[in-house]
């Protein structure tokens, strides 16, 4: 039998977070393709910018939060994995509600579209323009408000961002929900936009649950105050549910209630090797009932993804090579109950041979060294070509079955093909990289995946949103009674349709 090694003794030094997205953003310096162009959109019967507008727009905000300098808006018109670019020409940062509230008021009256902008790490093209929409930045807007530190209550602006305000609830014996690989960059107006899942989903749910109240802007200015911190407030419609999600097209976001769960007194984490992709599905049911309340997260990864970052971006791996590996991490509140729980499930699948080798460690260092190599799979392939990202929620018996059939179907097109993500919600994030983006490559993918998907009764997409990549895919989830029902919703809330135009939605005939 092969022995656990506990604590991990083998890890090179933690490579810094900074320094692994400073890899992946400079990746590549070429400029995508302009949006419109390469996916054949028509631009629509909006306003264009005066002026004039521009004078309005610095009549309620100091000059320097009006950028019109094509070197400062730049950045606002790529995704962070340089698949989209739009053509904005003004970039305006609100500090306010009420600025924001002036901004769409004035845009909504002259028909100038506007796309709201957080940390800009979406993967699907939402959170940048398609051609000159206005782009707001909520950078600016980033006030905790309160914490009631009794209920786990939180109250926040757009703008902060989610590693900050985990380390600001952490000092006082909490933590946030939710957690994601970009998490030093993303703000959490754009997590509860895109209804973002992440690693711990598995334990402390979806933001539906966690989100307590909002507070939004609608189209014409309007404020939405449902910005109630109660765990139970059962008086009429859920409006908050409405924003959670719907990636700025029916309002946008500007402040958030969130529950913030107690620290754990105890953290463990779990990192194996395993022979094929049955035995984790064995192994994913024995934690469930062998750690039962503790296990926070169940991630799976296969070889090609743990290697690439390994090797992209020179990040150690703590054990040999395998055809896969798992992520087993443990929240608990007493060290010596859970270690014991976990070091007993261990023993027990290395004796079954569920588990090839394995480290486990509950030193901080060491586990976000391990958390790098889950966590950087996303952004490690860009320094290996063009990269096709594909975000689905599969069955789990179904759950890695589309990585073999897309290397089949890919041959020597793609310089290769993996899967990784959350086993415990059926989440599996598809990644191909090819040395260049070319449409014919793109059909023999898209909507190929897609009707793949649709057969086994899965989501085309299951925590980055629809953005701009996928609303003429979206048939393929949704029926024609849910996506009439939602144009409706948007013609109501947005009826000159200025919110993040070319999203989600598809184009009516």
């Amino acid at each position: 039998m092969l022995s656990i090694r506990k604590p991990l003794t083998s890890l090179l030094q933690l490579h810094c977070k900074s320094n692994v997205l400073v890899q992946i953003r400079h990746a590549s310096q070429a400029l995508p393709q302009f949006s419109w162009e390469k996916y054949n959109v028509k631009r629509k019967n909006f306003g264009t910018i005066q002026s004039s507008d521009i004078g309005f727009f610095k009549s309620i905000l100091d000059e320097k939060r009006v950028l019109t300098d094509e070197n400062d808006i730049l950045p606002y018109n790529i995704d962070w994995i340089k698949n989209c670019r739009g053509q904005s020409k003004l970039v305006l940062r609100p500090k306010t509600t009420e600025e924001v509230s002036k901004i769409l008021k004035y845009c909504n009256d002259r028909r100038l579209a506007v796309c709201p902008q957080g940390g800009n790490t979406g993967l699907v093209g939402g959170s940048v323009p398609v051609f000159d929409e206005i782009v707001l930045s909520f950078a600016l807007m980033n006030k905790i408000i309160s914490l009631d530190s009794v209920s786990g209550s939180m109250v926040c602006e757009a703008g902060c961002i989610l590693e900050n305000l985990d380390n600001y609830v952490r000092e006082r014996g909490l933590i946030m929900p939710l957690d994601l690989g970009a998490k030093g960059t993303c703000h959490i107006g754009g997590n509860v936009s895109t209804n973002a899942g992440g690693l711990r989903l598995l334990r402390y749910g979806n933001l539906h649950g966690s989100i307590l109240g909002i507070e939004a802007v609608k189209a014409d200015g309007t404020v939405i105050d449902c910005l109630k911190s109660l765990k139970k407030d059962n008086t009429g419609y859920h409006l908050k549910h409405l924003f959670i999600g719907s990636e700025g097209t029916l309002g946008l976001v500007t402040k958030v209630a969130i529950h913030c769960p107690v620290l754990p007194n105890a953290v463990n984490l779990g990192f194996f090797g395993v022979k094929n992709f049955d035995n984790i599905l064995k192994l994913y049911k024995s934690a469930k009932k062998n750690l039962g309340e503790i296990l926070s997260a169940f991630e799976m990864a296969d070889f090609d993804a743990i290697n690439t970052t390994v090797r992209n971006l020179k990040l150690p791996n703590p054990i040999a090579d395998y055809p896969f590996y798992v992520l087993v991490e443990t929240h608990g509140s007493n060290e010596a109950h859970d270690s014991e729980k976990l070091m007993s499930f261990l023993s027990k699948e290395m004796e079954t041979g569920l588990i090839l080798d394995g480290t486990v460690t509950s030193e901080p260092a060491k586990m976000q060294t391990i958390w790098n190599l889950r966590e950087s799979i996303a952004g490690a392939s860009l320094k290996s070509g063009y990269i096709f990202k594909y975000d689905v929620s599969i069955p789990q018996k179904h759950y890695y079955d589309l990585v073999p059939i897309l290397k089949k179907r890919m041959g020597g097109r793609a310089v290769s093909v993996y899967g990784y993500g959350h086993v415990g919600d059926g989440n599996i994030h598809i990644n191909v990289v090819v040395p260049e983006y070319n449409s014919e490559v793109a059909s023999l993918m898209e909507p190929y995946i897609f009707e793949e998907v649709s057969k086994v009764n899965g989501s085309i997409s299951a925590e980055h949103g629809i953005g701009f990549r996928k609303p003429k895919y979206i048939h393929y989830s949704k029926d024609q009674s849910a996506l009439h029902l939602m144009s409706d919703l948007k013609k109501l809330m947005d009826p000159n349709g200025i919110l993040n135009p070319y999203k989600v939605l598809p184009d009516e005939p």
